[in-house]
Order: C-alpha cells, then structure tokens, then sequence
C-alpha cells in the first residue's frame, strides 16, 4: 500500500479543501496521513479513516527559534513515515517540506502554491522585505527534481513557468477543490430584500474592508438589500480583523456579521448575489459554491477570482481596492433580478461543467498515481 502523506497549516483547510480527494485516494489503496496543527477538525479526518500528525507551526511566524523547530519536527516526521507521495499545500509546507524531502531522498513530491499567501499581497512595509527571501527559497524548492507543482488558474501557472520557477512539464493545472453540486444547488429566489452575502476569512486581503465600505455606500444611496459577512477571524493570519472591528461594523449597521457557518449550501440558498472582492485567490471556493447555488456573483478582476467568473456571463468583476465599483456593481444586480437570474443559471451550468468535485478530486488521484507509477529516473515501472 502506497503512503501518501499531505502537510497542510490547519487541519480545517485539509478538510475544506482535501478531504474528499483525500477519501478517493484511500479507496483506491492510498495509506492516507495528514500532517498539521491539530484543532477542533482533527476529529473529522481521524473519522475519515486518516492519521493526523500534530504540528507545532504557526503561519505568521518568523522567528528564527521557532522555524527551526518546526524544521526539527518535519524532519522526524518524514523520517519515520517514509511516505511515497508527499503534498504540501501553501507556502511553509511547500518550503520547509520540499528542503527536508530533498534531504531525505523523497522525490515523489507534489507543491501546491495555493493563493500565494499573505507576503505576496500585503502592502506592509514589514512583510515586503521577505519576498525576495521567499522568491529565492521558491525558485529552489518549489520545484525540485521528480515533483509536480499543482496550480489553480492558468495565469499562475504561465507566470511560474516564464519566471522557470517550474518546469513546464512538471506544472499541472487543477482547477480548486471541487465543488459537490448535488450538495449545492440552486432553489427559488428567496422573497425580500436582496441578501448579498460575502463568505471568506476575516482577513483584510479577501476585501472584507472594501465589502463593507461598499455596503455603507450603498445604505447612504438608499438601496434595499442586505449584507452579509460569513466567516471568522484567523488570528495565525497578520492579515485577520479583530471580532471588535467586525462587532463594530455590525453595530452600525453596515452589515449583518453571521460569523463561521458549517452549512453553507442552506445559507447559500437564502441570499441573492455573492461577493468576494479580494486581492487575490487561487481559486475561490466560495465563489464556485455560490455559483454552484445558482447565484450570480460580483468579484474583483484578479488572478484566481476571473477564472471563476466570466465577466457579464456568470457574474460582473470589478477593479480591486476600488469601492465605488464594487459598489456600483452590485447596485446593479441588486436592482436586476432577471440579469440575476440568467446570470446564475450560467454560473451554475459552469461549475458543472468545469469545477465539479468528482472532475478535480479524480485529476488528482491520477496525479498520484502517477507520481507512485514513475521512479525518479522518469522511467515507468514494467512487469518485465
């Protein structure tokens, strides 16, 4: 049985986002073991059937002490696992994994430069000196020998091979997580107000600022609809807002706070437009659920966000950063509800097509497959 081994920051992002290709993996003879900080979804992925390893890391941090020690921890861990396929997702994993898998002769190795992380879209003076740092540790280890890298927006993938931060035979696009569009679909237009709803992490990169400055905006113009912030705070992110800044807003009713959900596709169904205005994504899980339910969506035009949504199509994308087009925007489909509609039939008709959780989850079982099928020399195994 082949040991495939995911390092992963959190244990609620495996589950959001790994979980199913994890469960297809496992069903076709895959040893599954998950390495991360333990919290309250630890208990889910050991239901699943998978080992979780503990992780003493923290995203934000950048202090010399505690990086080693988590360098220590990787090192015993792949030691002792000895995995045959390794995924590391996100920016730490991917750095510190693939410098001790090179070390400890594991080639298998698959990189996932999910969204690109908080020190490629935050303008603090602070965190901008570590770009090139980080540029530099990328262009070593983010592609090493017998690895593939996983993207997910074609923009991302054509900038990494232009800069041959990545092989182009090693790039491999795979487009999110997948969405189950038997667990999201569409319903009937709820009755009332228009429910405009932004679901994400409270951090200040998702444009939660803009979302909310957008919906005040459009209060002072007199526009009937409501807004909706879905999501918690993530203090291990420098990016997070604080639970007083968010109170705060809802307090002066700019918008209706509703904090971390867990049934999305019930919330989903009760709204009218989704919006995400971020700074820049991956791609969006969010906005393919909510296009998944039917919903037509307004987002900004950056990577990750304009690969979910065709502009005038399935949605309206406007510039990031800029209020008064967000604003304008969703006035729009506010005050359309049949643009709404069409726009919601094709986004839903989209998601299946292109984004469904059974296409992504089995792009990536092959992925593996082939990663456990092919040596290091990139000669495949033969029965003779």
């Amino acid at each position: 049985m082949a040991k495939l081994l995911y390092f992963i920051s959190e244990d609620w992002f495996f589950c959001s986002h790994f979980l199913d290709r994890a469960k297809l993996a496992q069903s076709q003879g895959f040893e599954i073991v998950v390495l991360a900080r333990e919290g309250r979804h630890a208990q889910r992925i050991k239901d699943a059937g998978f080992r979780i390893v503990g992780l003493d890391m923290e995203r934000s941090s950048t202090q010399l002490w505690k990086e080693w020690q988590v360098l220590r921890q990787v090192w015993r861990v792949y030691g002792q696992e000895k995995p045959d396929v390794l995924h590391h997702v996100a920016l730490k994993p991917i750095i510190y994994g693939s410098l001790v898998a090179r070390l400890r002769g594991l080639r298998a190795v698959v990189n996932a430069p999910v969204g690109m992380g908080y020190v490629f879209t935050s303008q603090d003076k602070k965190v901008r000196w570590l770009r090139p740092l980080v540029g530099l540790f990328l262009r070593n280890l983010l592609n090493p020998q017998g690895s593939k890298v996983i993207f997910e927006n074609s923009e991302d993938l054509q900038a990494h091979v232009l800069r041959k931060a990545v092989r182009p035979l090693d790039a491999v696009l795979i487009q999110g997580a997948g969405v189950d569009t038997a667990v999201f679909h569409p319903v009937a237009a709820p009755q009332g107000d228009p429910i405009v709803v932004m679901a994400a992490r409270m951090l200040k990169d998702k444009g939660v600022v803009e979302f909310v400055a957008a919906a005040r905006l459009l209060r002072q113009r007199g526009v009937g609809a409501r807004f909706w912030l879905v999501g918690a705070p993530d203090p291990g992110n420098p990016s997070s807002l604080t639970k007083a800044e968010l109170m705060g807003w809802q307090a002066q009713g700019d918008v209706e706070w509703l904090g971390h959900q867990d049934d999305m596709p019930s919330l989903l169904q009760r709204c009218h437009i989704a919006c995400l205005p971020s700074y820049r994504e991956g791609l969006p899980k969010f906005l393919l659920e909510a296009m998944a339910s039917g919903l037509a969506v307004v987002s900004t035009d950056v990577p990750g966000c304009r690969t979910a949504v065709q502009h005038g199509l399935t949605g309206l994308l406007v510039p990031a950063r800029d209020v008064v087009a967000l604003a304008d925007a969703l006035a729009q489909l506010i005050s359309q509800p049949l643009q709404r509609a069409d726009m919601g039939r094709c986004a839903r008709a989209r998601v299946e097509r292109e984004f469904s959780g059974t296409h992504i989850n089995q792009q990536t079982l092959e992925l593996y497959q082939r990663l456990v099928a092919t040596p290091f020399n990139g000669t495949p195994h033969t029965d003779a």
